[in-house]
């Protein structure tokens, strides 16, 4: 189904454009008159853009976090002033700047004016809208309170965008640090080091051991660096299929969970997406069950995926969540004492929430501490391996000035 663009005239001969889903330009100004509206122009949007998409997959608009949540920001606000749903997606399709998103939202708007519900809808693009997203989304409307639904799911986007965003921030200068040192190593040893070890060639001096060694690793990285290469292609390519295998993946994410000082930071990362994701999703009265069946899909981690999927098997037969997540050993025990108290007072939803907010702040913590006890550490990584280099090339010019004396 492809999307037009129209310019008409409504039923008060005022002038409005926006975009309409149709199989053909026949098709939209049909479905333009049946709205009421007079059409006097009516085009095919994006088809080029569609087809190269088609042919370079990666080339594809993205949706964006931040976009997310600005769109259901607004459309929350468009719903709480008691506008029509497709009115609402109308105002929407001319706000969105993304195209991609303009579109879907032009195609959710002509599926809910024919009678789908919202959450269907929207279910058609997975890749843009979860299935956390879409199961809130249901629940709200099944309950009639969408505005109150969307606008927690805004702050639900916007708080993971934003702990996203925080950890990648520190984390950036470590990278930029030990991508300047992996340029300056490949420097040294595919231009310095052959331009030094010419003139040892001529002297035909024995060099010591360290030097040998550098001269040796510098040859090889001239001479077979399409070798390093394909093999350094196929261990990616290989441990991509690996990690994709069920097996693989459970036996990274157990190891990563065991890394020093990093597997804590991804442990409470994790941990503070499962007690906001279930937080949310019990609030906006979504059964616990469905929930937990949720949230499994979106922790991003095997080990506690399993742990969720355990408490969602024992809540089945009547326990409790607290008694399979203590027994996983992957959820620290005072996200478990929050959980048992909070299925004892009946206030399981905001005792969840206190907890996410605790480790988002850890999280902020321990990334912050991890940055400051890295950054001395590359550098003196850095400063080591060229103070090597420098020395190992020293001691042979000493040789031969001492030599010469």
């Amino acid at each position: 189904m492809a999307i037009f663009q129209y310019k008409g005239l409504d039923a008060r001969s005022k002038r409005v454009t926006g975009l309409i889903d149709a199989d053909s330009a026949k098709a939209a100004v049909a479905k333009l008159k049946k709205s009421a509206i007079y059409p006097i122009e009516v085009t095919e949007t994006e088809e080029r853009q569609k087809a190269l998409k088609f042919r370079l997959p990666w080339l594809e608009e993205r949706v964006s976090p931040l976009e997310l949540t600005v769109l259901t920001r607004q459309l929350s606000t468009l719903v709480g002033a008691g506008l029509p749903l497709v009115q609402c997606l109308s105002a929407l399709t001319e706000q969105v700047e993304n195209p991609k998103l303009k579109s879907i939202i032009a195609e959710v708007r002509g599926m809910v004016n024919e009678g789908s519900s919202f959450a269907d809808a929207l279910a058609q693009y997975p890749r843009v809208f979860s299935d956390f997203f879409t199961n809130m989304i249901r629940a709200g409307e099944q309950s009639g309170a969408l505005e109150v639904v969307l606008k927690r799911l805004a702050d639900f986007t916007e708080s993971q965008s934003r702990l996203r965003d925080q950890v990648l921030f520190a984390l950036m200068y470590p990278v930029v640090i030990l991508l300047l040192s992996l340029l300056v190593m490949l420097v040294m040893f595919t231009y310095v080091i052959p331009k030094i070890s010419l003139l040892f060639e001529q002297t035909h001096q024995t060099l010591p051991l360290i030097t040998k060694i550098m001269i040796t690793v510098s040859t090889i990285m001239r001479k077979f660096f399409w070798l390093i290469g394909i093999l350094a292609g196929a261990a990616v390519y290989g441990f991509r299929r690996w990690k994709k295998s069920p097996e693989g993946n459970a036996r990274w994410d157990e190891f990563v969970l065991k890394i020093p000082l990093f597997g804590q930071l991804i442990r409470k990362l994790a941990v503070a997406r499962f007690a906001r994701t279930l937080s949310t999703l019990l609030q906006s009265g979504i059964p616990l069950l469905k929930s937990l069946d949720i949230v499994k899909r979106v922790v991003n981690n095997t080990v506690i995926a399993n742990a969720v999927a355990r408490a969602h098997d024992n809540i089945t037969e009547g326990a409790s969540i607290a008694g399979p997540l203590k027994a996983s050993g992957a959820f620290p025990p005072f996200v478990i004492q929050m959980i048992a108290s909070g299925e004892q007072s009946g206030e399981l939803e905001f005792l969840l929430e206190k907890a996410a907010e605790a480790f988002e702040r850890e999280v902020e913590t321990t990334v912050n501490g991890l940055v400051r006890l890295i950054e001395p550490f590359m550098i003196l990584f850095m400063a080591g391996m060229v103070g090597l280099i420098i020395v190992s090339f020293l001691l042979p010019i000493l040789q031969l000035t001492q030599g010469i004396k």
